[in-house]
């Protein structure tokens, strides 16, 4: 059995989507609202349901505030746009 994660806020996560050996991100841009995102730490499992996709602007860290549901943010840059990036947001089932 695994360990229950605790707590209530948001987790941000970046990474690449292409072009870097560390490119956990490469098909975010196929997930669409409904979809599922699995989050497993060796604290335990969450589960989340996409509710937001949005093209921010590098400088916004609003998208990175705290929140009072729990959260998941995922962001990645966007593709030949090197000022924004590519947020898909998860609130936990």
């Amino acid at each position: 059995m695994r360990k229950q994660l605790y707590g209530i806020g948001n987790i941000a996560l970046a990474s690449h989507n292409e072009g870097s050996y560390a490119h956990y991100f490469s098909r975010i841009n196929e997930l669409e609202e409904g979809e599922e995102i699995i989050y497993i730490t060796n604290m335990g499992e969450r589960r989340y349901t996409v509710f937001k996709r949005e093209i921010i602007e590098e400088t916004n860290v609003k998208i990175l505030e705290d929140t009072k549901e729990n959260n998941i943010t995922l962001i990645t840059c966007v593709k030949n746009q090197r000022s924004q990036r590519l947020c898909v947001v998860g609130r936990e089932k």
